[in-house]
């Protein structure tokens, strides 16, 4: 049994969530997006700049990331904020792949949901790539409710994936 703790992410963190989203990330969507697409996403999301304002910027929109450490490296990296006084939404959960299945990102989930239930929340969005064998079942899981498809969020001209919206009651 591995044992880990959760903390809200700084300064120290950066490299170690750059790692965790980057590594996550290829794992989940290499046979879903293009290479283009992956190495963009990463490239805008997951660089040093992006986190730093990530971890050192908080606020009731973004709530800053969460991290579960062991022996000293992330192993996993959340986030959320509120999108209104009573919505909130889950932005981003990964773990290093070879972690899943651990109870690391229900912990993450469960931090970051009473982080928002404090802020006021009441319903919890989720956006997850229609073809994601991994998150899809996490989320049913976790009591989330299928509502539509929608356009993915960074997609550009060109791209036409497909993300799938999911709420549930906090």
């Amino acid at each position: 049994m591995h044992f880990f703790t959760l903390e809200k992410a700084d300064l120290k963190h950066i490299d170690g969530i750059i790692d965790v989203c980057t590594l996550g990330y290829r794992a989940t969507y290499r046979e879903i997006y293009s290479k283009e697409y992956t190495d963009r996403i990463i490239r805008d999301f997951y660089n040093y700049d992006r986190i730093l304002k990530e971890v050192t910027i908080v606020n009731k929109n973004w709530g800053g990331d969460f991290v579960a450490i062991e022996d000293d490296n992330v192993i996993g990296a959340g986030a959320g904020g509120m999108l209104d006084d009573k919505n909130t939404e889950l932005f981003v959960l990964y773990l290093k792949p070879d972690r899943r299945g651990e109870g690391i990102g229900s912990k993450i989930l469960h931090a970051i949901s009473e982080q928002q239930k404090n802020s006021g929340a009441i319903k919890q969005y989720v956006s997850v790539q229609k073809e994601n064998k991994k998150g899809i079942p996490f989320y049913e899981a976790k009591g989330f409710s299928f509502l539509h498809e929608q356009e993915s969020y960074a997609n550009s001209d060109n791209d036409t994936y497909i993300s799938l919206r999911y709420v549930r009651e906090l």
